[in-house]
């Protein structure tokens, strides 16, 4: 989700021409059945299902959970909204479930995906135009035909009026159009990021008849009209969502949806309280929970239907990119425009006292806006990080360069007090260094302007994690506080960049395009609803984005990532907290999982497994 100037020379202009020679070569006639940001698939076109699945699964039963991610306008703690991709409300969690998209993805392979309301996709020799070819089967739930307009249609909306996240993630999409009722053409900016095509595929198909009797960028409760493998259901606006099965949906026997989509009725519970959300799955309220606080884990999972086998629980591996946890500090705000600031606060976290005493140990440092990846910089620039640096040229200082070539920015460690003096020191030094002194116990500047931070959130699950830190800010002179408010609120607040510091977990693709844009780039900083949220806005960045889009293979694309990587941290822009790369989960002992390896890159629960005692069909 972002840009850059004169002077880049030509190390920035060759990647731009690399990646036109990286497009595919062959002729648009030549149709694929799949799509890769580096044109390598697993599976052939007769491929008949994923090899994740079980392609004989039973049909039926109940899947019911906590969500555990939020996209675009979503929120954990409610929803008030079954439109969940604009800017207003808090949409719904699951209600990507009742839209069809052209492709869909294969969660054994880093970022490929397949033919759904698209049988295959023919691309231009520049590899700027995609027309896709729609199966004339395909259906909205009302048994209307999909059709290119439809596509069209939608792709276009999105970038009009989407939320600013898939708007600017759609930034080089230059336009889509129908040529008849079964081409769908879109067509891209040569300088485009390699994942923008697949992010584009990826979209909802929304029907053009229905949306244009409706204004599409209003808040709404009214189910809307899809074609995807679920219908809106039951549901109570704030307290849970249902979404029922289509049971006669026109793709299901597709490769890609054999052994998918296996349960009649998918829900979403909301619950504002963790502890209140774990009891309710303590009595069944609700049958499958991925925790996420490790006290609980360690302490909570000691209930009489675990003891007597029916709750299980289970470890699995999390081998994607872990992303970044942290508290973002917004820049925007003038206490935190010197980064000797923002790296003095970080002096005052002590980690490994609240790894041992809040999390039992359970979570390993973040250090890394891309950690557990080969994403991740890690000591001194090798050969390639340091060809990279050198081709910045006029564009860093000589002692900037040094800097990206050192090792990379790394978090204090503690000697795990609780109160490292030591470290404080060093924070109180550094705040020194940047203009603040403490008179009369506050920390103050030259203007006489104490130092102040607010801890915004919308729950209290980081509040005892937070506390600590707090009290040793306060310690440097900080008057900090933290601040619950109601998702509404806090979801405007976040959207106008109007707070101080708060949690985020930020997790990159496989693949990292577009969307490092929106996460780190200059435009997006000035872009309400961006998830740039600690305001960055450095060229440097910018034109190593660019280099990370252009990266003509996957190594080179790894080794713009790590300088960036480098540059990001050497911008102490956040507070890094905590990761754990497992999956820690437990349900009710109704389900069956699939007798086959598990996919590399995603959980795939509920999306693969199926409820147990139920025949197929």
């Amino acid at each position: 989700m972002l840009v850059l100037t004169a002077g880049a020379g030509a190390a920035f202009a060759a990647p731009r021409r690399a990646l036109a020679q990286a497009a595919p070569s062959t002729p648009a006639t030549a149709e694929r059945h799949g799509l890769s940001a580096f044109g390598d698939l697993k599976y052939p076109a007769d491929f008949t299902h994923f090899d994740y699945v079980d392609p004989n699964a039973a049909k039926g039963g109940t899947f019911s959970q906590v969500g555990p991610t939020a996209a675009f306008n979503q929120s954990f703690q409610t929803f008030n909204s079954l439109n969940g991709f604009i800017l207003k409300g808090d949409g719904a969690q699951g209600i990507d479930l009742v839209f069809d998209t052209l492709m869909v993805r294969a969660f054994d392979e880093p970022d490929a995906i397949y033919g759904l309301v698209a049988r295959s996709v023919a691309i231009s020799p520049d590899g700027t135009v995609y027309r896709f070819r729609l199966r004339p089967e395909a259906r909205f739930h009302d048994g209307s035909k999909l059709t290119a307009e439809d596509v069209a249609f939608s792709l276009n909306l999105l970038k009009a009026k989407g939320h600013p996240i898939i708007g600017q993630n759609l930034r080089d999409m230059e336009g889509a159009e129908a040529e008849g009722e079964e081409i769908a053409v879109v067509r891209f900016a040569p300088s485009r990021a390699r994942d923008v095509p697949l992010f584009a595929a990826s979209l909802p198909i929304f029907s053009k008849a229905y949306y244009s009797a409706r204004p599409f960028d209003e808040s709404t409760l009214e189910p809307p009209l899809g074609s995807g493998p679920y219908k809106v259901g039951r549901f109570e606006p704030g307290r849970f969502i249902e979404y029922e099965r289509v049971k006669d949906h026109w793709a299901a026997g597709l490769p890609v949806n054999a052994g998918a989509n296996n349960f009649d009725v998918v829900r979403y519970e909301y619950f504002r309280d963790r502890e209140v959300g774990f009891e309710a799955f303590k009595a069944r309220a609700y049958l499958f929970r991925q925790e996420f606080t490790s006290r609980t884990w360690a302490t909570g999972y000691n209930f009489p239907a675990l003891k007597d086998g029916r709750v299980k629980q289970e470890i699995l591996p999390d081998r994607t990119p872990s992303g970044a946890q942290g508290w973002f500090l917004n820049t925007r705000r003038p206490q935190f425009s010197d980064p000797r600031v923002r790296e003095a606060l970080s002096y005052a976290f002590d980690f490994e006292w609240t790894n041992k005493n809040l999390m039992f140990d359970a979570y390993r440092r973040t250090t890394s806006f891309f950690e557990n990846s080969d994403l991740k910089a890690e000591g001194p620039a090798g050969p390639e990080e340091s060809a990279l640096i050198d081709a910045l040229g006029e564009r860093i200082s000589s002692g900037d360069a040094a800097v990206l070539k050192g090792v990379p920015w790394t978090p204090p460690v503690s000697d795990g007090s609780g109160q490292d003096r030591a470290l404080l020191r060093k924070g109180a030094q550094l705040l020194k260094e940047a203009g603040w002194v403490i008179r009369d116990g506050r920390l103050t500047n030259a203007e006489g302007k104490t130092f102040t931070v607010e801890f915004l959130d919308d729950e209290n699950g980081l509040e005892r994690h937070t506390a600590p830190f707090i009290k040793n800010l306060k310690l440097l002179g900080i008057e900090a506080h933290f601040r619950l408010v109601d998702s509404p609120q806090y979801q405007r607040r976040l959207n106008d960049f109007d707070f101080d510091a708060t949690v985020r977990r930020f997790s990159v693709s496989t693949v990292p395009g577009e969307s490092l844009r929106n996460y780190f780039g200059a435009t997006a900083a000035k872009t309400a609803g961006s998830n740039n949220l600690s305001g960055i806005s450095d060229p440097v960045v910018d034109l190593l984005i660019e280099k990370v889009i252009a990266a003509p293979t996957r190594a080179e694309l790894s080794t713009a990532c790590r300088v960036l990587d480098r540059r990001l941290r050497a911008g102490r822009y956040w507070v890094p907290q905590w990761y754990s790369a497992e999956f820690r989960i437990a349900f009710w002992d109704e389900f069956a999982w699939p007798s086959v390896p598990r996919p590399t890159f995603a959980r795939a629960i509920p999306e693969i497994w199926s409820a147990r005692g139920r025949s197929a069909g």
